[in-house]
């Protein structure tokens, strides 16, 4: 599996200041929504999760979840955060909710991307290398989704279904949106101060990426 390119034709240099503020406050804005959406998703064709989490709902898991600043993992997570907690959604050994762990681990993925920002005034203390892994790992992610399979042969996750002769790729549409995000504002980080972007070319199934590293 190659990583996606960073498009070209954005031109960043075009953008005013002020475009510049936009564009970062609807990218987060829409990363948001996609999150969430994707969470809700995941609690419904994985509702078995839920119930490992006794009296919650999905509304309150997801409020739960996208905290900002983030709230410390559960207890059963053992203080993993990030690419961490990802893993550990996928770990035979777990015993918490799994769609919990694998949102709150991408989430706070991304938020370290931000360098654990909640608001963006300026752009100037990014890392576009950050953002661009991120992106490399959501991608990943997808990979492991589709093929991490639990010691009775069933996925760990249900995500994308075939009922009747069309196929659901609901999820795909949403990670693909949020890996493009992610992408266009590692270019717009790059193009504020003429950074280079460090493109990762990787095996399918290969190592998270480092983020806010």
């Amino acid at each position: 599996m190659t990583a996606g390119c960073v498009s070209s034709d954005f031109e960043v240099e075009t953008l005013a200041k002020s475009d510049i503020n936009q564009v970062s406050d609807i990218h987060i804005d829409q990363s948001l929504i996609l999150l969430k959406d994707l969470t809700r998703k995941l609690y419904k064709m994985n509702s078995e999760q839920l119930a490992r989490a006794p009296g919650s709902t999905i509304d309150t898991q997801i409020t739960k979840i996208f905290q900002c600043p983030p709230l410390e993992p559960l207890p059963i997570m053992e203080g993993k955060k990030s690419t961490d907690a990802i893993l550990l959604a996928f770990d035979e050994k777990f015993a918490g909710d799994r769609v919990y762990a694998l949102m709150y681990g991408l989430f706070t993925m991304l938020h370290a991307a931000y360098n654990q920002k909640c608001d963006l005034f300026m752009l100037d203390f990014l890392d576009a290398q950050n953002l661009y892994n991120s992106a490399r790992n959501i991608e990943i992610l997808v990979w492991r989704l589709k093929t991490r399979y639990k010691p009775d042969g069933s996925l760990y996750f249900t995500t994308n279904t075939c009922e009747g002769p069309v196929q659901n790729l609901s999820f795909e549409r949403l990670f693909g949106k949020l890996i493009s995000l992610q992408d266009t504002m590692a270019l717009v980080v790059a193009g504020r101060g003429d950074r280079f972007i460090k493109e990762a070319v990787h095996m399918a199934g290969m190592a998270f990426f480092p983020v806010g590293i």
